[in-house]
């Protein structure tokens, strides 16, 4: 049995035989181990069956893995339920975004020195001299690199806004509250000089997908929080663990999505033969693929609802 327990965890495959051969063993190895804690409780051979009863006990239980099925329920079950259930958090996110950015531009356009909490120095001066620091990105980096850097940055402030969540969500306002103000100082600034639009016309192509997975990372993480602080009829540990797993598959699904929003940043923003309605069709288009994968055009279809329902229709 040992013998056929490790060849089974190295190569995560079972023949016909051996599986049968497991389950009739199963039930021997644990009277075997009965009785051997019963004679010698402390024994080496109680022990040894121990161990091999937990590793049998492991592979006969653990659930089958079928990687292209899996992926599957993912995109079309998982992440449609876990979008439904934080999708009250992802409108107050959304909410609270939106202030930060109106707090942002209020705050530059009163007063514009404060400008330099948000921005750097290279930037306002860009910005002062009648030019974007967005242009020339082409002429520093090729578009592969700059790419590379932009989706590497969103996944991790992404990534940040979901974890920092854990304390309590505080961690979530705060890069939630930044991210905005930066934003609303930055048109409000670029406004005051005349160039909101440029700036407007290099974000429009991606920007749509950027802010959204924001909310939606930032909503994940405030689940985080809400499961320690209010974790209801769960242990706060079993609360804390659902929400980490289902916070995980949605942020999976969104930082594929931020790939995509880096390789747009990256090769159609910074371009300027690229016109605006084709920027404009671009970073809508895209948006709307990011809606549907997430479900939220369609009604929710939950397979374990649908067929508890006719189980208890067929009741008799």
């Amino acid at each position: 049995m040992e013998s056929e327990l490790a060849e089974v965890e190295d190569t995560g495959r079972i023949e016909g035989q051996t599986a049968l051969r497991a389950v009739h063993r199963y039930p021997e190895v644990a009277r075997d181990l009965a009785l051997a804690r019963r004679l010698s409780p402390d024994g080496a051979l109680a022990r040894r069956l121990e161990r091999i009863y937990a590793r049998l006990h492991h592979s006969l239980y653990r659930p089958a893995t079928n990687l292209r099925a899996d992926v599957k329920t993912l995109f079309r079950r998982e992440i449609p339920e876990i979008v439904h259930e934080l999708r009250h958090r992802i409108l107050v996110v959304a909410a609270g975004f939106a202030l930060a950015m109106a707090a942002g531009w209020w705050m530059v356009d009163t007063h514009p020195g404060l400008v330099g909490l948000f921005a750097s120095q290279e930037m306002i001066e860009d910005v002062q001299s009648g030019e974007l620091w967005t242009d020339g990105l082409l002429n520093v980096m090729p578009s592969s690199v700059l790419s590379a850097r932009i989706f590497t940055n969103n996944i991790l402030v992404s990534l940040t806004v979901f974890c920092l969540g854990a304390v309590y969500g505080l961690g979530t306002i705060y890069i939630i509250a930044t991210n905005g103000l930066f934003i609303g100082g930055a048109f409000a600034f670029t406004a005051r000089h005349d160039l909101a639009a440029g700036l407007a016309e290099f974000v429009v192509a991606h920007g749509f997908v950027e802010l959204s997975i924001i909310a939606i990372a930032g909503a994940a993480g405030f689940s985080l929080g809400e499961a320690i602080a209010r974790p209801g009829h769960r242990t706060r540990a079993a609360a804390f663990q659902r929400a980490a797993s289902r916070g995980a598959k949605l942020m999976f699904v969104c930082c594929l999505f931020l790939v995509g929003a880096g390789l747009i940043e990256g090769y159609v923003s910074p371009n300027p033969d690229v016109p605006l309605p084709l920027r404009l069709a671009i970073g809508i288009a895209y948006w709307i693929v990011l809606m549907l994968v997430l479900g939220a055009f369609g009604p929710l279809r939950t397979t374990s609802n649908a067929g508890g329902s006719n189980a208890i229709r067929n009741k008799p």
